[in-house]
């Protein structure tokens, strides 16, 4: 029989689950006033950070191949995202962001203010300390 969770964990588990439940809440909203999904906005994010292959964005994102596939279709006929040989093995495409993509996840990720604002009401070393821990737990 498994044990049971203690309180203070069980506080600290609902309380990440509602971090992460605004927070998607938050990119949701500012995705729509691009005229985008959630998970176009995510993928859009993750692109603009670095271009790379449909598997490795399926891998950070953990969902299917094929969904992102859908998803980078989406944004490539929107003009925000490019696919490109792969300079390193051109069997392989990746996706980019083209200049408009660039320029749509800038905007998206000054809009959300979700972290923003409760971060600031803390000082430098407990973002450090929190930003530690949250290390630590994904190993």
């Amino acid at each position: 029989m498994p044990s049971r969770m203690d309180p203070l964990s069980l506080e600290v588990v609902e309380l990440i689950g509602t971090v992460v439940g605004r927070y998607y809440e938050e990119y949701d909203r500012a995705a729509a006033e691009h005229a985008l999904t959630g998970a176009q906005a995510r993928v859009l994010g993750l692109l603009a950070l670095e271009p790379m292959p449909m598997r490795q964005i399926a891998q950070k994102l953990k969902c299917e191949p094929s969904n992102i596939t859908g998803i980078v279709d989406r944004l490539e006929v929107r003009g925000l995202v490019e696919r490109r040989p792969d300079p390193d093995d051109r069997r392989v495409k990746l996706a980019a962001p083209t200049p408009e993509g660039l320029a749509t996840a800038t905007h998206l990720r000054d809009s959300l203010n979700f972290a923003r604002e409760p971060l600031a009401e803390l000082t430098t070393e407990e973002r450090t300390v929190l930003r530690d821990l949250l290390r630590r737990m994904l190993g």
